[in-house]
């Protein structure tokens, strides 16, 4: 059986970057998974300026959007970083959140997708070809908890 996820109320809502679950990391509370990996995009760069905007924003979705704004210049390293960003904060949420560790350890061994009909990098896309890197970050942290809890 494959595990999709996507939206925060669904089926394994809690997978979601945007599920409303804090995590502590550099010395802030940040209040998801999604803030923390939008603000990251500008660390040494330009608009440092906007970590701090980021991290004071109510809702993952204005976090994105300000994350995603063409219109800032993100860090130069970013492809060379983002993984390494992504996984430090997922590992992070579900070491802190024993509920959600829980669910993640019941799916076993089974596959895990980021149902994203537009992400074709951190999902599976629309057509089912895209990368699924945060599902496969899953599954790494999924394997990583076990070894933690052993």
């Amino acid at each position: 059986m494959v595990i999709y996820f996507y939206k925060v109320n669904d089926s394994y809502g809690d997978f979601s970057n945007f599920s409303p679950h804090p995590i502590y990391c550099e010395e802030k509370c940040w209040l998801t998974v999604e803030h923390y990996y939008q603000a990251n995009k500008f660390k040494n760069s330009p608009n440092q300026w906007l970590i701090d905007k980021i991290h004071s924003v109510q809702t993952p979705a204005e976090a994105a959007a300000i994350g995603r704004n063409l219109d800032y210049k993100i860090r130069s390293d970013w492809e060379e970083v983002k993984q390494n960003i992504m996984e430090k904060a997922v590992l992070i949420k579900f070491q802190t959140h024993f509920d959600l560790q829980k669910i993640l350890l019941e799916t076993g061994e089974e596959i895990i997708i980021e149902n994203s009909p537009r992400d074709y990098y951190w999902g599976c896309g629309k057509d089912g070809t895209g990368r699924n890197e945060l599902g496969k970050i899953l599954m790494k942290v999924r394997a990583k908890l076990r070894v933690q809890i052993s």
